[in-house]
């Protein structure tokens, strides 16, 4: 398929508008939305901002869930050649605080609440003057000037509506909007560092890279994309987003992760692509309502972990040609994908070659000799990269990057002969047994092979006599003893890679996105070492 010749957001939404005008461009629930109407809306969005004097570089925050008006709010933003900064609907009010002061966002699209946080009530906590006074000046947030609320009726005197907002504004000229170059979103990612990391991404990196990652799933315009994952993450925006509507293909929205509504969505809507995650995958699967009749017009999508849990989504929920990745919203959602027609296993062991456009090294964590196929180094990348990290964490960048401009993603990985990633872990979490470097990922791989593992997280605690001993922390379908599992790893595994201790748990801990939180399951690992010594002594 041939790329877009646009190479900024509100331009390609205007190309699609204009080459295919009716077909599909978003679902969100009962609400069906062809391309040309995506682009009217968006433009509803662009004349209100103008009118409100947004200009090209000015913050437009979104804290919305996956709705069809966060891709209006970000289409209509980028048209005014605002930068969108999506913010995340688990936020505190402290965090919340932190995002808009940071990213200096002047306009801030607000819903009501999400689950247990009510964000009317901490945004007229941080705005107080807002919500007696039509004219305001914040004292906390100088930059916010305008709040929205996507509601029908506003918190307070100084807000308007989405609707009352859109509606009223005049007919405004194009006027200068954003160039390739020019941020489209920052994206604030947890990391390394005690407050989010501002991450900085351009439309023409952001659309290029997109293209390339919907190629490697090989999408076309007649597929339906399913994302539950949320658009205020890099998986959603700077990876779903440009990879879905770089090739004309539909969104179908889910406004927040649900198993049993995520088989209706598909079911419904025939969705041909997938964004999911092994937890995600893996509740699909264990769903009472699951058959894989219900899923079976999945053909293609991303996923990331284990080999099994790639076989899991390619066989278990039936996305046969389910693609593995590597990146990170640093590298514009991802740096490497496995080609979709490769065969599954080799498509399960790797996380696939660099996209065009990408380049990796590996460097050995020590000297910083380059790392030879086969073994282990620190992944630096370039290419469609970050433009560099703002605000606060604008301190990092000399950091993050070489003396030569390659990111150092902090990775842990190796190349195959052919030239395919095989992603290790982060180079914080390898433990370091009787000298010897264990990879989790290998252990997790060994165990997860058993028949009654259905997830496991492993880590390292300190030991006097072997400096780590690895601990694995398991989640079974069916019981199984510690013994039976070390034996078992015992026959497929080196000696070093055997687990020194099994513990079992109902479920593992995860971020509200999904992710495995390995630092409480490293605290657990070393006071169980803890105490086992106390107990020997």
């Amino acid at each position: 398929m041939q790329p877009p010749t646009s190479r900024t957001f509100p331009e390609l939404l205007r190309e699609l508008a204009a080459v295919a005008p009716d077909r599909c461009a978003v679902i969100d629930g009962a609400v069906s939305v062809t391309y040309a109407s995506l682009a009217q809306r968006a433009h509803l969005v662009t004349n209100a901002l103008k009118g409100a004097g947004v200009k090209r570089g000015d913050r437009v925050g979104v804290l919305l869930s996956n709705r069809i008006e966060w891709l209006e709010i970000f289409f209509g933003a980028s048209a005014a050649g605002a930068v969108v900064v999506p913010i995340s609907t688990w936020s505190k009010p402290a965090e919340l605080e932190f995002i808009l002061s940071d990213g200096g966002v002047s306009v801030l699209f607000a819903m009501p609440s999400s689950g247990k946080e009510d964000f009317f009530a901490a945004l007229n906590m941080l705005v107080p003057e807002a919500i007696e006074q039509n004219q305001w000046v914040s004292a906390r947030l100088p930059a916010l000037h305008l709040l929205v609320a996507m509601a029908t009726t506003a918190p307070g005197a100084g807000w308007c509506t989405h609707n009352g907002f859109c509606t009223a504004a005049s007919d405004m000229p194009l006027g200068d909007g954003p160039d390739p170059a020019d941020d489209a979103l920052i994206l604030y990612t947890s990391g390394s560092t005690s407050k989010p990391k501002a991450v900085r991404l351009a439309h023409g990196a952001l659309i290029e890279n997109g293209f390339n990652i919907g190629g490697r799933m090989g999408l076309a315009a007649n597929d339906r994309v399913f994302v539950s994952v949320p658009l205020f993450w890099a998986y959603g925006s700077a990876n779903a987003l440009p990879a879905a509507m770089s090739h004309g293909a539909a969104i179908v929205l889910q406004d927040r992760f649900e198993p049993g509504g995520a088989l209706a969505l598909i079911e419904q809507h025939r969705c041909t692509a997938i964004y999911t995650l092994p937890t995600m995958t893996s509740a699909l699967i264990a769903h009472e309502d699951f058959a894989l009749a219900r899923t079976a017009s999945l053909r293609t999508g991303l996923t990331i972990g284990s080999p099994q849990d790639v076989m899991a989504a390619a066989t278990g929920l039936g996305a046969a040609h389910i693609c593995n990745i590597y990146g990170s919203s640093e590298t514009c959602g991802n740096c490497c994908v496995t080609p979709w027609d490769w065969p599954l296993d080799r498509r399960a062991a790797c996380q696939g070659p660099p996209l065009p456009g990408v380049s990796l090294r590996l460097v050995d964590a020590e000297t910083g000799a380059k790392a030879e196929p086969g073994q282990p180094g620190l992944i630096e990348v370039t290419g469609y990269l970050m433009a560099g990290y703002g605000g606060q964490s604008a301190s990092h960048n000399a950091a993050a990057f070489t003396a030569d401009g390659w990111y150092r993603t902090g990775d842990l990985g190796q190349l195959s002969d052919d030239g395919d990633l095989i992603f290790l872990g982060r180079a914080t979490e390898m433990i370091k047994r009787a000298g010897i470097n264990v990879s989790p990922a290998e252990v997790e791989d060994v165990l997860l092979q058993h028949p009654a593992v259905a997830q496991v997280a492993v880590v390292g605690a300190p030991d006097p006599a072997r400096g780590e001993i690895i601990v694995a922390f398991v989640v079974t379908t069916k019981p199984a003893t510690e013994a039976e599992l070390i034996a078992h790893a015992r026959t497929i595994a080196s000696t070093y890679k055997v687990p020194d201790r099994i513990v079992f748990r109902t479920k593992l801990p995860a971020t509200a996105t999904g992710k495995l939180q390995r630092q409480p399951l490293k605290a657990e690992a070393a006071a169980l070492s803890a105490k086992d010594k106390a107990h020997v002594a």
